[in-house]
Order: structure tokens, then sequence, then C-alpha cells
């Protein structure tokens, strides 16, 4: 996730483009984690680290979501 922060300057179609690689990410990486916690193999520090990866690409998700899917509340 290389991938910078603002998202201000990015049209529709890369950030939706960038929300599907997140989405893929954040699921491979909860895969990963159960997969490693399942088989006991990996130490904590690494399931912290990867557990606040899968964090920091939910936070990006839900900024480029409430970007592209703005509250109109009327």
């Amino acid at each position: 996730m290389n991938a910078p922060t603002d998202i201000s300057m990015k049209t529709d179609d890369v950030l939706r483009v960038e929300l599907e690689v997140f989405r893929r990410e954040h699921s491979d990486l909860d895969q990963a984690i159960q997969a490693l916690q399942a088989t006991g193999t990996a130490d904590q520090i690494t399931l912290q680290r990867l557990k606040k990866k899968k964090l920091r690409l939910k936070d990006m998700i839900a900024l480029i979501e409430d970007r592209l899917l703005p509250d109109i509340t009327a």
C-alpha cells in the first residue's frame, strides 16, 4: 500500500480502481491472519503488523467510499 493518502487530486475512475485493489488486499490480509492464527506459525509481532496494515487499508477504503458515495441527507 504505497498509494498516497491524499485522494483529493484523483479522479473517480482512479479511486474506483484503488478501492477494488484495497478491498482485495484487505481480504487477502484477513485470510493470511486467520491462517497464521490457525496454524500458530506466526509470532505476535508479525500478527500485530499485519493487523495494523489491515486497519490502514480499512481506513483508506472508508475514505474512498466516502468520496465516491457522499452522504446525502436532505
